[in-house]
């Protein structure tokens, strides 16, 4: 098969594919929080989805890489200990919107406490993590509704104090990895970024500003990796068996064991073990990695990723 490939970002993807700027047969965005939008939008414009998530004959995950807190062990000892456990984003919040800084935690030379994550209205991670935060909040698991968001004025103003504690968004995950390591805790103290991401960099922490550790938060939404087919007329019989065949090559037992062993991906692939001799999950166990990962929540519709989109455009971009 022939393979003609271009890279985009997740949102600019499925929103190329929306608009009718790009005709692709297949499409990879970073989770499937982008595939429920496409699918939810695309329903409403055009009266049927371009994708089917649920559909496993169209719709598949490669490989997965659950969301993840770095940061330096001397700062998140001081905010909370070895293990924040359940109350991660409650420790986070209450350390961000405290005044005091560092200070209220004994530290005054540190000054304000500094948490970054990217952009969610650019960046996949920044949207896991507006996601997760507000699953958290509401203390569900699944069945995030658009009232969850719209109706709850204490949650609205508990997100926005949030948000209103970071200094900037970023477009780059990978920018943030590097900054956290470039800059030490002077730039952040602690980021929210891909498990697969803090393993690429692991190596380069070493020896920098102290120890650099991850923490899984208390639920966690992982991105998937979806290779979804196009349900569209532009996609013919034959190239939606073209992207089968590569979607297979993708999901053999090689492909899988090369993601994990060599860019710290999850295999999808059950038969693949994560703690096999040259794993970084092993490697880097003294870091915080774990070989298991917390419950997932569930992917929210796509009309209630909208709605937490806008809310947070509307009250919060900048």
């Amino acid at each position: 098969i022939e393979l003609r490939l271009e890279k985009m970002g997740s949102r600019e993807m499925y929103l190329a594919v929306l608009d009718g700027e790009r005709s692709p047969d297949l499409m990879s965005p970073a989770s499937s929080l982008q595939v429920s939008l496409l699918q939810d939008l695309s329903t409403q414009r055009f009266g049927q989805p371009l994708v089917n998530q649920f559909d496993e004959e169209q719709c598949q995950s490669v490989v997965e890489s659950p969301i993840v807190i770095v940061a330096w062990e001397e700062r998140a000892n001081a905010l909370w200990g070895t293990d924040p456990g359940a109350d991660l984003w409650d420790a986070l919040f209450e350390a961000l919107t405290n005044p005091e800084g560092w200070a209220a935690y004994g530290r005054p030379e540190w000054g304000f406490v500094k948490f970054s994550h990217t952009d969610p209205l650019r960046s996949n991670s920044g949207f896991q993590t507006l996601v997760l935060m507000t699953y958290n909040y509401h203390g569900k698991m699944a069945g995030l509704t658009s009232e969850d968001i719209l109706a709850d004025e204490a949650f609205q103003q508990w997100l926005i104090a949030f948000e209103g504690s970071i200094t900037e968004f970023g477009d780059s995950t990978g920018t943030y990895m590097e900054e956290i390591i470039a800059f030490g805790p002077s730039l952040h103290d602690m980021v929210a970024v891909y498990e697969a991401t803090a393993i690429e960099q692991a190596e380069n922490a070493r020896g920098r500003y102290g120890n650099l550790v991850v923490y899984y938060p208390p639920a966690t939404h992982v991105s998937d990796h979806p290779f979804c087919i196009l349900d569209a007329d532009w996609v013919t019989p034959e190239q939606a068996q073209a992207a089968r065949l590569f979607m297979d090559m993708m999901l053999s037992p090689e492909a899988q064991e090369l993601a994990l062993l060599s860019y710290g991906f999850r295999p999808v692939d059950p038969t693949i073990d994560v703690s096999q001799p040259g794993s970084p999950l092993v490697r880097y166990q003294e870091n915080g990695f774990r070989l298991t990962i917390p419950p997932e929540v569930e992917t929210p519709s796509g009309s209630v990723l909208q709605t937490l989109l806008d809310f947070w455009s509307r009250n919060i971009a900048r």
